[in-house]
């Protein structure tokens, strides 16, 4: 028996060695890599820069305590703040965390307590980020929730501007809504939501969790949408599979954060932060940027292909996050393709979502084209 407890539902596979958008399980079958640690892993498994970075750290320090001056977060932190519209960091461990930090920072510093988000939302799994999910599944079976959470529709204006709620300490919003079936935000919508902002003066949070560091082509989502968020969360590939996660403010939340408010023990360890500034000094270059913006353009013109099928009612994305809604549920076919080599995620009952490396090639993403026409094509698939 296993003494794991029971939280996810595995896949029959154990991956031993993977280098690139390749794994290798422990049968020796071979899986184009196309979930990548749930957009994690944006450099591809076993990136060499990351790699070296960490194993130097590895050989002089791995951890202290934030009681101590660490260059490392500073280098870290400084190339954050000079690629978004935040300038101090706090470094913690996870996405979860993150959002939880910026929770924590918006109401400290405004005083207020009330937060607005939006349904099919997904903010993580602690009580706060529970609280934030637009989600009943993720709740169910724990009590109460904390208060102070206000629901609306996703890409619904109006009914953000008929939202009548006061005391209100932020608008919290995913650019592109990843667990909740890889949903854009609308233009229209992107702009109710900072008049709304404006109106309550109110903060803006931008979860980047899955958006961010570099995976829609710009080193944030946000910034192909005209937004001014006050806090952005981030963490998943901003350590490409090390355990990190960051709240990134504006400068003038500085003073709510401060010595004794908040704190992590292992937040910032240096391991961490090696891994954090080998990526982002690999990410946050313009011509990669453009790269994933090419092959971000690139995969949604070839899921064009898949969008003739029969089963498949939308293909939507941004960058190289994509995802393909079907008429029907989609887990079997995700095993399917599994079976033929290429490994993907689903995103609600009836959305395979589609999560490359970003400096994916160009062929890879043909053979995933292939692979995906050839199963959703296939009656045989038992749905």
């Amino acid at each position: 028996m296993s003494h794991l407890f029971q939280t996810y539902g595995r896949w029959n596979v154990e991956i031993k060695e993977a280098t690139g958008s390749w794994a290798v399980d422990t049968n020796g079958k071979r899986y184009l890599d196309f979930v990548q640690g749930i957009a994690v892993t944006n450099l591809g498994h076993n990136h060499p820069k990351v790699n070296q970075a960490i194993k130097k750290q590895l050989d002089q320090v791995w951890h202290v305590s934030n009681l101590f001056e660490n260059e490392l977060q500073e280098k870290a932190a400084e190339k954050l703040a000079t690629n978004s519209s935040g300038d101090l960091v706090f470094f913690c461990n996870s996405g979860a965390e993150a959002n939880e930090g910026a929770i924590k920072l918006a109401r400290k510093a405004t005083g207020k307590t009330n937060i607005v988000t939006f349904l099919d939302s997904f903010h993580g799994r602690t009580y706060a980020g529970m609280a934030a999910t637009g989600q009943d599944k993720i709740k169910m079976g724990y009590g109460p929730m904390l208060e102070g959470f206000h629901y609306v529709p996703f890409n619904d204006p109006e009914a953000l501007l008929a939202c009548e709620v006061d005391d209100i300490a932020a608008v919290m919003l995913e650019v592109v809504q990843g667990e909740g079936g890889v949903n854009p935000a609308e233009a229209d919508f992107l702009e109710a939501i900072q008049a709304f902002c404006d109106k309550h003066q109110a903060l803006l949070i931008v979860d980047e969790i899955q958006t961010g560091i570099g995976r829609t082509g710009t080193a944030f989502a946000y910034e192909q949408v005209g937004l001014d968020p006050d806090i952005i969360s981030a963490a998943k590939g901003l350590g490409n599979g090390f355990p990190v996660g960051a709240v990134i403010g504006k400068k003038a939340l500085g003073d709510a954060f401060s010595p004794g408010s908040h704190g992590t023990t292992f937040g910032g360890n240096m391991l961490a932060m090696a891994a954090v500034n080998a990526t982002l000094d690999v990410i946050f270059k313009e011509d990669f940027l453009s790269e994933v913006k090419s092959k971000g353009a690139y995969l949604l013109s070839k899921l064009q292909e898949v969008k003739q099928l029969s089963i498949v009612k939308e293909v939507r994305g941004k960058g190289l996050m994509a995802g393909i809604e079907c008429h029907q549920p989609v887990g079997d076919y995700i095993t399917a393709l599994r079976e033929e080599g290429l490994l993907v995620l689903p995103a609600g009952p009836n959305v395979i979502r589609l999560l490359p490396p970003l400096n994916v090639e160009k062929a890879e993403v043909d053979q995933a084209i292939e692979a995906m026409i050839y199963v959703l094509s296939n009656e045989k698939v038992e749905v």
